[in-house]
Order: C-alpha cells, then structure tokens, then sequence
C-alpha cells in the first residue's frame, strides 16, 4: 500500500486468493506472506535434494515453471547451510570417504548409533594433516569418541593414533575382506591361494571370541603350512634386484597380519561397529541423488553434497531431539 494505511476492506478474490483495498488511496492488492512463500518453495527444494525428484517432476507437483524452479533452486544452493555438532558420550564414529572425480573427495565423520554426520571435509584427497585436524576440531566441541571404525587408510590410522589414543580402533573387516579378494581372485592358481581365500570368506561371519580364536588359529596354520611358499623371491642377477614370486597371496597374507590387532574389537563391545557398510550405504544414497541431476556444474554439485548432509542430518535429527 503505498498510503501505509490500515483501511482496507475485502475486495473479491484473484486466482483463487483473497483481495483487499485501501479506502484511503483506492489500490488493490494480495497480501504477501514472504516467510509461508518461502517455506513453500523450500518443500520443493528438499524433495529436489533428497527426494530424488527431477525439476520436471517437482514443476508438475507444484505448478511452477522450470525455469522459475532452477531460480529459486540455484539460490538456495548459494546460501551454504550451517552445520551443527551433536555433542555426545560414548561415540561410535564410520570414518570413510568417497571419491566423485579425480578432484574431489568427501570424507565423512558419522555418529554409527544415532546416524548423524558429526563432521566433513570437502577435499581433494586423505591427507594427514587435514585428518588430524579434524579429530582435534571434533574432540574441542565436545564429542567423546568411544571408538573408530575406518577401512586402514595409512593418513588415517596415523592421525587416529596422534589425535585419539583412548579410543578402540576397529578395521572394517568388509575392506580386508573385499581387497583380499580381489588379489588372490575369483580361481587362485596355487594351492596357498585357494585356502587363504577360503580362510577369508568366513570372516565377516564371525560373532564370538571362539569363533574368532578358531580362525585366528586357522590363519597361522595356514602360514605355517606356507610359509616357505610365500617367501619364495626371484632374483635377477643383472640388476642384484629380487622380489616376491607369489606377491598376491603374500601381500593378502600381510595385510591381514598386520590389522589383526584392531579386528575383533566389537567382540568386546557389541556398540563398536564392526564395518564402514553404514557409510556405503549412505554414499550410494547421495550418488544415486547426485545422478539424477547430472547437469549440475562443478561448484553447484559440491553445494548439492552439502545441502544433501544438511537435510539428511535434519531428518535424523528429529528422531532424537
């Protein structure tokens, strides 16, 4: 109203909304609520985030146009949300990251019981220092980690043991396990090979501390049967150089021996998660939602994996508040 007066009386109705005008100066007009218009549109951004919509499917929904709806989407994508740590006891942390292209990499600090991402990074590799720095950031705002479960990354277990020595470290056993695999292959060609594949197999099943002695003990029978196998080296005389004849079947063997310490720990403590698979499955969920707008640029995709965290923290976090 440009008279600023408060005289207005009822004046029929536009487009199915209610029409008022002012006695002072004659204007008509439609009160605009800018706060409900926005929340308005935000329900449709949403669904465009995590409700794996299409901007096509969305301008059906809601009758704006494409165009209109890109608009207001873009915006929304330049203002970053603000993300908050949930301070707590005793916490079980996934620590893992993804990869999206040869420059940018997510890595992702989740709460495992109450699946809420404690922290991010946007980076363009695991790199040490950013590591530590984020477990002493998660540490100074009140999170008390109970344990870790990450998949061994060298950088990780390194500021794992600077920043957190009190917490239990768990290796993913689904990453030995899966790695292992992938050396010895589908059909071993030795017979060292073919045992320690079948040794491996069963170790994702594996519940109690029997069960977990009884295939530590069949490990080192195994190692003890091949041993000379897999210390075998061939050597060239030219270059005085030698290496490891059967590598795969010793390189599967090593990993194993040297996360043995830190495999079993949910044995003990039946909150300690005993795989990342809670992280896999969550960045399935977010390359399946970024895929579906793959038009997106660069700089906007890195804001739709923000906004996606945001929401889908908001969405847990109403289970527990």
């Amino acid at each position: 109203m440009t008279c600023k007066s408060t005289d207005v009386i009822k004046w029929g109705k536009q487009n199915n909304k209610q029409r008022y005008k002012c006695k002072s100066c004659g204007l008509l007009f439609i009160r605009q609520h800018a706060g409900v218009r926005d929340k308005n549109r935000f329900v449709w951004f949403e669904d465009w985030i995590i409700g794996r919509q299409t901007i096509e499917q969305i301008s059906k929904e809601s009758g704006y146009p494409k165009r209109t709806l890109i608009r207001y989407f873009h915006a929304y994508l330049s203002k970053q949300p603000v993300f908050s740590v949930y301070p707590s006891e005793r916490v079980n942390l996934l620590i893992d990251g993804i990869y999206f292209n040869n420059d940018l990499c997510l890595v992702l600090y989740r709460d495992n019981t109450i699946k809420f991402t404690q922290l991010y990074r946007l980076t363009n590799g695991e790199w040490y220092e950013e590591l530590k720095e984020d477990l002493e950031n998660l540490l100074k705002l009140g999170v008390q980690i109970e344990s870790i479960t990450c998949d061994g990354h060298k950088a990780l277990l390194k500021a794992i043991r600077k920043v957190c020595k009190h917490a239990t470290l768990q290796r993913c056993l689904v990453h030995i396990q899966r790695m292992c695999k992938i050396w010895l292959t589908a059909r071993p060609q030795s017979q060292a090979g073919i045992e320690l594949r079948r040794i491996c197999a069963k170790l994702h099943l594996i519940k109690t501390s029997e069960e977990r002695d009884y295939w530590i003990v069949s490990l080192f029978r195994w190692h003890e049967q091949h041993k000379v196998f897999i210390n075998e080296k061939s050597f060239n005389a030219d270059s005085s150089r030698y290496w490891y004849k059967h590598k795969m079947v010793r390189r599967s063997f090593m990993v194993i021996k040297k996360a043995l310490p830190d495999m079993f720990r949910y044995i003990d403590n039946p909150r300690i998660p005993k795989t990342t698979n809670g992280l896999e499955s969550f960045f399935g969920h977010l390359k399946g939602n970024l895929n579906i707008h793959r038009g997106l640029s660069p700089s906007h995709r890195k804001e739709f994996i923000l906004w996606y965290l945001f929401l889908k923290n908001k969405q847990n976090g109403n289970r527990f508040s």
